[in-house]
């Protein structure tokens, strides 16, 4: 069993080292599906959380290794992630796009409140909390659950119910858009949609994401990692400040949504045009999620069923209001099922269901997934909220 601090660290990075390197080493068509179903981020989940379940670090030992790293290092993610989303390359994508993508939006925490209102007796006590956490990852991406998360002060053994919901239900969401998708020529002559704006914005966005072609150097990577940790740092003192002066919200709270404001007013300076942020975020991430799943366990989840009919019910309605809206609003296809896993899947999967459609259409994706991240803390912690409440 391991004890100490630095090891259970050097475990937890080395395992996650090696599960996001193992697509680069298994290749063929037996492995694209089985990643299809377990990309890395799910596999570090879950690997963590048996590991975690099986005693092999202790857990009271590596306590305060785990409480001084966590938090500090989520919030500096959440801000570098964040310095990604250019909101002059997001009002490129018109208003069609965007009413896409809040429709969907809507739509998410509409299921969810619903949801939670029928089975909220049934997924446990203070389930709105975990429910809320993942609301922020269907909104945004897995940064704004983590962030959630550390606002709400959710545990890590009821974020793993929420964690089996999501891989369960998300998996299976994106393989019926990847087949929906298909359906663009009968789905787009029902709904009278016109797709032109759609392509010429996607040729547009492919351009300057070419022209973009700047090494990414060792001077980009520690300046980036040296703003995202003085802004947690700070953000984290300030919070605490705020917390004392206006309580309405907690210090993890007040700490996040100044995140989400600093990282959203650089992202259109030159700070966010920086190479290497999608890659030091996407590190950070990585090590994030071991370290929380590395204290969920197993044992703990009881009642995952429910929580299974939860997420089947959220994707329903939230399915049911966008055919509805496509046919009022005569949206195309790629709006909507981009809109839905932009929301749902973040930047992970957002562009790959937009490359099915359309190679040129890949940027819009990604810019579609990255205003993901700008609502989806701010969007969860409300429905979350509205959850508490109903």
């Amino acid at each position: 069993m391991i004890t100490d601090g630095f090891v259970y660290i050097a475990a937890l990075i080395g395992i996650a080292a090696l599960l996001i390197y193992l697509p680069k080493i298994w290749k063929g068509k037996a492995a694209d599906m089985f990643f299809s179903f377990a990309p890395p981020v799910v596999l570090i989940y879950l690997i963590m959380m048996v590991l975690c379940t099986l005693k092999v670090w202790d857990l009271g030992a590596t306590a305060p290794t785990y409480s001084a790293l966590k938090n500090p290092i989520l919030y500096a993610m959440v801000f570098i992630m964040l310095l990604r989303c250019d909101m002059k390359k997001i009002i490129k994508l018109g208003p069609k796009m965007l009413i896409g993508f809040f429709s969907a939006t809507l739509s998410i925490a509409l299921g969810f409140v619903v949801a939670h209102a029928i089975l909220g007796s049934l997924l446990g006590e203070n389930s709105w909390q975990s429910l809320g956490a993942l609301c922020g990852s269907w909104m945004g991406g897995g940064g704004n659950m983590l962030a959630i998360q550390a606002a709400l002060e959710v545990s890590e053994a009821d974020m793993a119910y929420a964690v089996v919901m999501d891989s369960v239900c998300a998996s299976f969401y994106v393989m019926f858009l990847l087949w929906a998708i298909g359906l663009s020529k009968v789905f787009n002559k029902w709904t009278k949609a016109d797709t032109k704006a759609i392509d010429e914005v996607g040729a547009s966005l492919e351009a300057e994401t070419k022209a973009n072609t700047k090494p990414v150097t060792f001077q980009n990577i520690i300046l980036i990692l040296g703003m995202g940790l003085v802004v947690s740092a700070l953000c984290q003192y300030l919070g605490g400040l705020l917390n004392g002066l206006i309580p309405f919200f907690d210090k993890g709270t007040w700490t996040v949504l100044m995140v989400t404001v600093l990282g959203t007013v650089l992202a259109v300076t030159p700070v966010g045009k920086l190479k290497g942020i999608e890659e030091i975020s996407n590190v950070m991430l990585y090590i994030t999620i071991a370290l929380i799943a590395s204290r969920a366990d197993l044992a703990a989840i009881e009642n995952a069923h429910w929580w299974l009919l939860c997420g089947v019910i959220i994707l329903v309605i939230h399915v049911g209001i966008m055919i509805i809206l496509a046919k009022l609003l005569k949206l195309d296809i790629f709006t909507c099922c981009v809109a839905s896993l932009a929301n749902i899947g973040g930047t992970a999967t957002a562009p790959v269901l937009a490359g099915t459609y359309s190679s040129a259409l890949v940027p819009v994706g990604i810019v579609m997934a990255l205003l993901g991240y700008i609502i989806g803390t701010p969007g969860g912690l409300l429905v979350a909220k509205l959850m508490e409440i109903f």
